[in-house]
């Protein structure tokens, strides 16, 4: 081979490895921004989640970006809204029995205040003698009258609709809160659980007959 030869051969492979750094390059480039751009979300501003049990404190976000926890201030108020919120749920069960029993007595006072009423408004008619208005009375007092069931109308019903609608939705987000297994947020839930059942189901317990306030409730979890 003469040197013509090889100069042109290794000008033709110059010429080629030139053509394709550029290319190489721009594949490394490409490489190299992906891979700053995946060390970019694994961050330190990436929330941290969790589906087994875990005590993150810094980083840790519920429900939403939004709510992501920067700073230990920060995590300890999302507790304390967390206990409130659990404490809050006790207070809707509560208040949601108080409206029901508050319909009934209205229902019972309306019917065993009708008869003796009647027979006194009889009375000073003059219709029945003084001597049976008494007895009437005194029968009424004796054997009180007959109480039809009770059905609330439409905006009694309504309001007790939207505590029902209120105690669900606080249920169903403890709920979620309680599926990011996060050890401080469970234990705010439970202690929230423990001290709103201490002060709002305090209540008169029956004794007869009836069931206690606990026993009453569909589900002790979700509302």
């Amino acid at each position: 081979m003469d040197h013509a030869t090889m100069t042109g051969t290794m000008g033709s492979m110059s010429h080629t490895m030139s053509m394709d750094m550029p290319a190489t390059t721009s594949g490394a480039a490409m490489g190299g921004h992906d891979m700053g751009g995946m060390g970019g979300m694994g961050g330190g501003n990436s929330c941290k989640i969790s589906m087994l049990f875990n005590f993150y404190t810094i980083d840790a976000c519920f429900l939403s970006s939004d709510w992501h926890v920067t700073s230990r201030g920060m995590f300890a108020g999302s507790c304390i809204g967390v206990f409130l919120l659990a404490m809050s749920l006790e207070f809707l069960r509560r208040s949601v029995k108080e409206f029901d029993r508050f319909l009934v007595r209205q229902h019972v006072a309306k019917h065993q205040g009708a008869p003796p009423a009647a027979a006194a408004a009889a009375a000073e008619r003059g219709s029945v003698s003084s001597k049976d208005a008494a007895a009437t009375a005194t029968a009424a007092g004796a054997c009180p009258a007959v109480i039809p069931p009770f059905r609330p109308n439409v905006f009694q019903q309504a309001i007790r609709a939207f505590l029902h609608f209120l105690q669900f939705t606080v249920a169903y987000f403890l709920m979620l809160l309680a599926m990011y297994f996060n050890i401080y947020i469970i234990v705010s839930i439970i202690l929230g659980a423990f001290f709103g059942a201490f002060i709002f189901q305090w209540e008169t317990l029956p004794l007869v007959g009836q069931q206690t306030s606990a026993a009453q409730e569909a589900t002790v979890c979700c509302g």
